[in-house]
C-alpha cells in the first residue's frame, strides 16, 4: 500500500456547523427567557402579600396552611421560619425574615427576589398580568410554529426506540458521566431532552397557565368549572406555585446543562442557529 493511499485512510477531527434552531424558535426562546424571569419575580412579590399555601376553596377562612413563610418575634429578635406540612425549618436572612438596609425585615421572600423591591401588590399584580398574556401569546406562536412546520413532530416527538428503557437507561448513565453527544447524534435533541421539553410544554406550562386563570374571579365566573376541576381557588394557588417551582429547578438544570456541555456552542445556536459539530473526516 503506498503512503498517499494509506494517508487517506486516516480520519481527523474536523468541525461542521449546521444550522440548529429557526429564527422562530430562537426568538420565542428569549422572549420567554425574559417574560419567565419578570413571572418569577413579580410572582414572589404577589406571594409576600399572603405568604401561605392551602388546600381547598376557603384558605385561612377554614383550611389548614400546607405551606408557610413567615417569622417570629421573641421581644428580641426576629426569626424567619419556613412550615411544610407541620415541619418548621429555620431560614433567618433567606426566607422569613431578611436584612433590608441594615435592619431585619419579617418578609417571606426579600427584597432582591421581587419586584419591586418593596411591597406593593397592586404593582406586582401589574407586572405579572402583562408578562403573563406576553408569555401565553409567545408561547401560541411557538406552539403554532412546531407544529405546521414539522419542528414538533421532528426534533422534540420521540421514537418508539428511544423510549426503549435500555435506550432511556443508557442516556440517563452517559448524562450522569457528563458524557454528551458527538457527532450525528449531536445534531438532534437526545431522549431525555425530548421527554423533559415536552414535559414542560405539554404539561407544565399549561397547568401554570390554567391555574392562574382560576385565580382570577372574572374567569371564574366565565368557566365555573375550572373551580371545580383544582379542587378550589386555594388549591388553584398551590399547584399554581408547584408548578412555578417546577420550572425554576428545570431552568437550573438546563442552564447547567448548557454550562457543561458547551457555553459557547450552545448560546451562539441559540443567538445566531449555527451550532458546532466536531466530526472524523478525511485528510484534505
Amino acid at each position: 500500500m503506498s503512503a498517499q493511499a494509506s494517508n487517506d485512510n486516516i480520519h481527523y477531527p474536523r468541525t461542521v456547523f449546521i444550522r440548529r434552531h429557526s429564527i422562530v424558535t430562537r426568538l420565542t426562546h428569549w422572549l420567554n427567557v425574559l417574560c419567565l424571569s419578570f413571572l418569577l419575580l413579580s410572582g414572589l412579590q404577589i406571594f409576600n402579600a399572603h405568604p401561605e399555601l392551602y388546600w381547598g376553596h376557603y384558605g385561612a377562612n377554614g383550611d389548614p396552611p400546607v405551606l408557610t413563610i413567615g417569622s417570629n418575634d421573641d421581644g428580641l429578635a426576629s426569626s424567619g421560619f419556613v412550615r411544610i406540612a407541620g415541619l418548621e425549618l429555620p431560614t433567618t436572612g433567606v426566607l422569613g425574615v431578611s436584612n433590608v438596609d441594615g435592619e431585619w425585615t419579617a418578609r417571606a421572600f426579600p427584597s432582591w427576589a421581587t419586584i419591586p423591591s418593596f411591597q406593593d401588590l397592586a404593582a406586582g399584580r401589574r407586572w405579572h398580568f402583562f408578562f403573563a398574556w406576553l408569555f401565553v401569546i409567545n408561547g401560541i406562536v411557538y406552539l403554532g410554529f412546531s407544529v405546521l412546520s414539522g419542528h414538533f413532530r421532528r426534533d422534540l416527538a420521540p421514537t418508539a426506540h428511544e423510549l426503549s428503557p435500555s435506550h432511556i437507561g443508557r442516556e440517563v448513565l452517559d448524562h450522569a458521566r457528563l458524557r454528551f453527544p458527538k457527532g450525528e447524534e449531536a445534531k438532534h435533541y437526545n431522549t431525555l431532552q425530548k421527554l423533559t421539553y415536552l414535559a414542560v410544554i405539554v404539561v407544565l406550562l399549561p397547568l401554570m397557565v390554567a391555574t392562574g386563570l382560576t385565580m382570577s374571579p372574572g374567569i371564574d365566573a366565565a368557566f365555573p368549572v375550572l373551580i371545580e376541576i383544582f379542587g378550589g381557588r386555594q388549591s388553584a394557588r398551590t399547584i399554581h406555585f408547584i408548578t412555578a417551582s417546577a420550572l425554576v429547578i428545570f431552568v437550573v438544570v438546563h442552564v447547567a446543562m448548557v454550562v457543561l456541555s458547551g457555553t459557547w456552542n450552545n448560546i451562539r445556536s441559540m443567538i445566531t442557529g449555527r451550532y458546532a459539530i466536531h466530526e472524523n473526516g478525511p485528510q484534505s
